[in-house]
């Protein structure tokens, strides 16, 4: 008896993961003209941005998410999305790729190394790298009102607790005409599927000179939670019967402890934007249907320091901009 006990509390077996080196490719995709185009009326994106100090995480009043709904339409999503299984050879006759070229979501582990993770991150993925769509997404956010005067330039007190004490001292990163990183990142959770909790890392191009400190995230379809409509309800299914509509897959927001959470829920069209350091957060379990979204990085390129050397030598740093 006293060894099955043992046995019993014995701590389990480390899970081992490999790691490969990957590399990703695309074929072309034909982007129509007028796709993305700038809307004519802006003023239908609705911004929110999310109040931490009187929500359940005040520990997060200095940190910085806001909520963008309506920025592209139910159409605009759609097209997206067939889009971007174009670039992994879908949709083109002939030799169709398994799963319409989705493939299990691996965590970057530096170096072009991936490892695949599923007690950690367990999603189907498609990568494609657009500078075009990158930059046409990024022109939707500049209309909505206060991004372009949020987002342009990042220095001072407002933006410590996203990019660190260096733009308080006087560093200063001004967005990049592109504005999101081009490596355009399509997520697929079917029912069971999640991303545990964690905080994003910064992309850093080789030479040091652009950079990202906040997430884009774009949701391409629509959850339950957000329609308000009931798990009893009959509206739980869409077109067909075989078609459930999505249930689960929030981006939760998490306290150090685990035990107080704020919720952003599926919506088409909607954009979730968020620092980087130090908002821990998860992508919830998906419980019925399929979730669809795009993530990217707002990039951001070296300025200088907004600094005066005075008749002594000693540099003094001008935060008033």
């Amino acid at each position: 008896m006293a060894s099955f006990i043992q046995r019993m509390r014995a701590p389990k077996a480390p899970v081992q993961h490999q790691y490969v080196r990957v590399e990703y490719t695309n074929v072309p995709v034909e982007i129509p003209e007028d796709f993305l185009a700038p809307l004519p009326d802006p003023s239908i994106i609705k911004v929110s941005k999310i109040d931490f100090e009187n929500s359940p995480l005040p520990e997060y009043k200095l940190n910085y998410a806001v909520v963008l709904d309506n920025v592209l339409s139910k159409e605009e999503c759609d097209q997206l999305l067939v889009m971007a299984e174009k670039s992994v050879g879908a949709h083109r006759g002939g030799d169709e790729p398994e799963n319409n070229g989705w493939r299990p979501a691996m965590v970057n582990a530096g170096r072009s190394y991936e490892v695949l993770a599923l007690d950690y991150r367990n999603s189907d993925r498609i990568i494609w790298d657009s500078q075009e769509i990158a930059q046409r997404l990024w022109d939707r956010v500049m209309q909505a009102e206060g991004m372009r005067e949020y987002f342009s330039v990042l220095q001072g007190e407002e933006y410590e607790a996203a990019c660190g004490e260096s733009v308080y001292g006087g560093e200063r990163w001004k967005v990049t005409r592109q504005g999101l990183n081009d490596r355009l990142r399509f997520l697929k959770y079917v029912p069971g599927q999640f991303f545990k909790k964690h905080c994003d890392g910064s992309y850093e191009t080789p030479d040091g000179s652009k950079k990202s400190f906040y997430t884009y995230h774009l949701y391409l379809n629509d959850s339950a939670q957000a329609l308000g409509i009931p798990k009893s309800s009959a509206k739980g299914k869409q077109n067909n019967e075989q078609e459930v509509l999505l249930r689960g897959g929030a981006t939760t927001f998490h306290s150090a402890n685990m035990k107080r959470r704020l919720d952003v829920d599926p919506k088409i069209g909607r954009v979730l934007i968020f620092q980087h350091r130090r908002l821990l957060h998860s992508g919830d379990e998906v419980s019925a249907g399929i979730k669809y979204t795009m993530r990217s990085d707002v990039m951001f390129e070296y300025d200088g320091l907004n600094a005066e050397v005075d008749a002594d030598g000693d540099i003094n740093i001008d935060l008033q901009l």
